[in-house]
């Protein structure tokens, strides 16, 4: 199979879908690589490093859209990649469909098969291929969230761990899973006063073991999370129901009731947000104000700290590649019901529940459309 891998578009977005560590696999087992011109030259990753590993370097998105039989990428395709896609054409990224109708309605209208990293699961209901985003977006939710208090930045002017003598700040992260965990640990790493909410109670009781006591956990209901963040000086949204758009659990009525210049970080931005106030940011312009809070919602977080994050993931997306590539897309996706939890799209059908539900498309069940499509 030849696998394509263009220069990601979005705005600061410097991740790159394959390292030449993953290209020599993929040469390895028989296959041909086709690059885009400097697609990893931000992180480090040079025309020369993919030549050596065995890749074909293209001079444009164009060549590698037309040439290639599978798009591996970063992001959900920008409009101007969606309509290179061409009839049966695989394409393996992050989508995000649920919020987002008019890359959906553009990516039924390629005909190609959309396979959703954020969707494929494991054997134990995780979400391996979001895990080391999540990971890496929790984490820096905390940084940014530290840079946005501060006063400069339209903050309260909030030092996260305090001083001797002086409180530290108190940050509600919303939401235990990977996100939240890891957004809690680096908070609490800061000095910071912790509060989670989940609606798992299992799951609050792993916190309070893992963290022993150290982080306050409090079942995520409505009034809970009222209480929780009027006082709070920065809050993290880190709410994830997969493939469909997040509930907005902060509404903007909710705001008039915060500290002026407390801070609200939404990693769920790339499913809606779960503030009702927000709206998604770049890396260049990541902050605006609504009734006095700073909302931070860059869509694209990890690609902030690009190189780490493209190590992170494609070292949990390769096998997948690989799989498809050496068994082709129909065989890979009938053989794997964890890798076909990730057809979002094929042939021109909504092959995701949430997806249809969300965007009112009638869903096909995976296995129909990819016998539909064979």
């Amino acid at each position: 199979m030849l696998i394509g891998v263009p220069k990601e578009i979005k705005n600061h977005e410097y991740r790159v879908g394959l390292t030449p560590s993953g290209v020599r696999e993929l040469v390895a087992n028989g296959h041909k690589v086709l690059v885009q011109t400097h697609a990893g030259l931000a992180i480090g990753f040079t025309d020369e490093q993919y030549i050596q590993a065995g890749a074909s370097i293209a001079s444009n998105a164009e060549e590698v859209f037309e040439r290639s039989e599978m798009i591996v990428k970063v992001k959900e395709p920008q409009p101007v990649e969606c309509r290179m896609l061409r009839p049966g054409q695989v394409l393996f990224t992050y989508l995000h469909l649920a919020p987002d109708p008019d890359q959906t309605k553009l990516l039924i209208e390629s005909d190609a098969i959309a396979i959703a990293y954020e969707t494929v699961t494991d054997e134990r209901g995780g979400l391996p291929l979001l895990a080391p985003m999540s990971e890496v977006a929790g984490r820096m939710a905390i940084q940014a969230g530290a840079h946005a208090l501060e006063k400069a930045q339209g903050g309260r002017g909030v030092l996260l761990g305090g001083v001797p003598g002086v409180a530290p700040a108190k940050v509600v992260v919303i939401g235990g899973g990977v996100v939240g965990l890891n957004a809690a640990r680096m908070a609490m790493g800061a000095g910071a006063d912790v509060t989670i909410l989940d609606k798992s109670l299992t799951r609050l009781k792993e916190i309070d073991m893992v963290f022993g006591g150290r982080i306050k956990t409090l079942m995520s209901n409505g009034a809970n999370i009222d209480d929780s963040i009027r006082d709070a000086d920065l809050v993290i949204g880190a709410v994830l129901i997969p493939g469909a758009a997040a509930p907005k659990l902060v509404t903007r009525a909710m705001l008039k009731t915060m500290k002026p210049g407390a801070v609200l970080v939404d990693v769920a931005i790339d499913q809606g947000g779960c503030f009702e106030t927000s709206r998604p940011t770049t890396h260049q312009d990541p902050i605006y104000t609504v009734d006095g809070i700073v909302h931070y919602c860059v869509a694209n977080m990890p690609g902030g700290v690009a190189r780490t994050s493209t190590q992170a993931l494609t070292n949990a997306t390769l096998p997948y590649a690989l799989e498809l590539a050496n068994k082709g897309w129909r065989q890979a996706l009938l053989d794997n019901a964890h890798l076909r939890n990730g057809l979002n799209i094929c042939r021109g059908r909504v092959a995701y529940q949430a997806v249809a539900q969300d965007l009112g498309y009638a869903y096909v069940d995976p296995i129909e459309a990819i016998k539909a499509a064979s």
